[in-house]
Formats: C-alpha cells, structure tokens, sequence
C-alpha cells in the first residue's frame, strides 16, 4: 500500500511512518518543519525514515492546497494518516488564528483533494482534550460540545467536518483521540520530556498544581500500532487509543523519572491553568473490539525508555518549547 502521512517530521506521525515502512508499505511524507519547537529534534526523527527506500519527504504545509494538490497528483494513495496539527493547550490560547488554519482548514484541504482524487480512508488525529468536564473513563460516546482551549475547539472542527465528509461523499474515516502520548523523541513541551531534562540538569520543575492532577499516559509505539491499526474501514467512527489503566498522577511519573534518573528533582509550583484538564483516562474497550488493538508497554517501562533516549541524545542540546 501507499499512503500520505501528514506530519511526518512530529513525534507519533514519524513513529507511525516508521511501522508503516517496516511492514513493507510506501510512504510520502509531508510536513511544513515549522519553528513550534527545536526544528533539529524534527529533523532528527527524520533521519530514521529517510534510510528507507520506499519513504519519500516534501517540506510541505496542509494550510498550501496547491502544493498538497501536486503532491496527490503523482501519487495513487491507499489512504491518509492525518497527524499534522498544531498542538499544545496553552500556546494555543496565545495564537488560536493558526490553530484553526491548521487543524481544520488544513484537514478540510486533505479532505477535498481526497474527493478530487478517489482516495477514500482517511485516519485523523484528534484529543482527549475534548472531553473536559465529561465522567471518567471517557467513552467515545460522550458529548464534547464544550471545549476549553483553541486546540481542542480546533480538533473538534477537524472531527465534525469529517463526518460531514464521510456522509456526504461516502467516505471512510477513523478518528482517534490520543491520550497524553510519551515516549523517546517526544515534543518538548510536553511535560515527561521537561521533567527529564530538568531534574538531569537540576533546574527546578515547573509543576503547575500541585501535581496530583493525573493523565493516561500513553506510549509513542503504542499510539502508532494503534494508529495504524485505525487504517481498517469502518465509515465514521470515533476511537480512544489510551494506556487504559487508572490515570497515574504527574508526582507518581517525576518519581519514577528520578528513578532512572538516579537523581532528585527540585520543584517550583506554579498555579493550575485554566485550559488543563484535572484528570484523564480513556475507555479503550471499543478499540480492543474494533482494532484487536490495546497498549503493550507499562509506564515504567515507557518511562525508562524515555530517560535512556534522553541520556544518549542530550548532546544535541534540543531545547524546550
């Protein structure tokens, strides 16, 4: 199969092209390598795709249909794993405008070129931030009519517009909302990366709370598989990929980094914001039945991984959003 992976310089869409390849796939990259964070960690995940003989790369933006345009004309797609978006809670109450542009016009562009082109499955990354102020576990079921950051209102304009899509053009599209992903060559500004690099360097945590608010962390190679997996046809569904356990809380993870770490963190409280949710967690049996999918690897597990990548690539010197 060949198949368009959107983001592919970011951390779970270059894990993602990574499996896709290893199963014997094609893969045309795109991403717009733009400045969010350390551009050399982006480019450093690329370097495990480009190796590959059936991975190509266009430094390319989802907001630049044209450009997208060319690139589905020379290339017969089997489907398209939509994992480029802007990403992070707080930067996107301070430039909601490129949220929007990204998210959802640029998931709206993909749309219409697959239309125009006769591709038919698309794969969308969506959050677990929409579901702030819902019962736990979060069951797909839900309604998450209110968002309470840009990004989450963005990704659930990103959601609706393809039902829309699928109703109208009969299309097929797996959407799945992520839950807190982890793992080597993570975003810098999430918060296991940051953790790890200041309690290695002794710069004081930024904790914001008090650090009981608690997450389902989820490994990288777990989201991917499962990413992946989402490939099977289903029309329109909506899927949680979570680490399916009871949410862990943020001092539990800063006790464990310091395990592996061998060192001690210091901490500078910071108040809770307001765009953060207090806990999440993810009801994962309709992925179990749908995609045989469930995550593998343990948050400890995960974590020591994470702290391993950290001590072998620090030289690079990435630095944090």
């Amino acid at each position: 199969m060949k198949y368009l992976v959107t983001g592919a310089a970011g951390f779970i869409a270059s894990q993602t092209a990574k499996f896709l390849l290893e199963d014997g796939h094609e893969v045309v990259g795109v991403d717009n390598m733009n400045d969010y964070y350390d551009v050399r960690l982006k480019e450093h995940r690329l370097q495990t795709l480009t190796p590959h003989k059936n991975f190509r790369f266009s430094k390319t933006d989802i907001e630049d249909k044209a450009s997208l345009a060319k690139i589905f004309k020379e290339n017969k797609f089997d489907g398209v794993l939509n994992l480029a978006a802007r990403a992070g809670v707080r930067y996107s109450m301070e430039h909601p405008t490129v949220y929007m542009t990204t998210n959802a016009m640029g998931t709206l562009n993909i749309m219409d070129l697959m239309r125009d082109h006769g591709v038919n499955k698309m794969v969308l990354a969506s959050t677990s931030s929409l579901y702030a102020g819902q019962p736990m576990p979060f069951l797909e079921t839900l309604p998450v009519n209110t968002p309470i950051s840009p990004y989450a209102a963005s990704k659930k304009a990103a959601e609706v517009m393809a039902y829309t899509y699928t109703f109208l053009y009969k299309m097929d599209v797996s959407v799945v909302r992520y839950f807190t992903v982890y793992g080597p060559a993570g975003r810098p500004d999430m918060s296991i990366f940051r953790f790890i690099k200041w309690i290695d360097e002794g710069t004081p945590i930024e904790l914001f709370g008090d650090g009981t608010q608690s997450r389902d962390f989820t490994y990288v190679d777990d989201i991917a598989r499962g990413t992946i997996a989402a490939l099977k046809p289903v029309s329109y569904e909506i899927i949680n990929l979570g680490g399916g356990n009871n949410p862990i809380d943020l001092m539990t993870v800063i006790g464990m980094i310091e395990k592996f770490l061998g060192k001690k963190a210091k901490i500078a409280n910071k108040e809770f914001h307001i765009a953060d949710i207090k806990e999440t967690w993810a009801d994962i049996s309709k992925a179990n039945k749908m995609l045989g999918w469930k995550p593998t690897v343990s948050l400890e597990e995960g974590v020591r991984r994470s702290v391993e990548w950290h001590l072998a690539n620090k030289h690079h010197g990435f630095k944090l959003a």
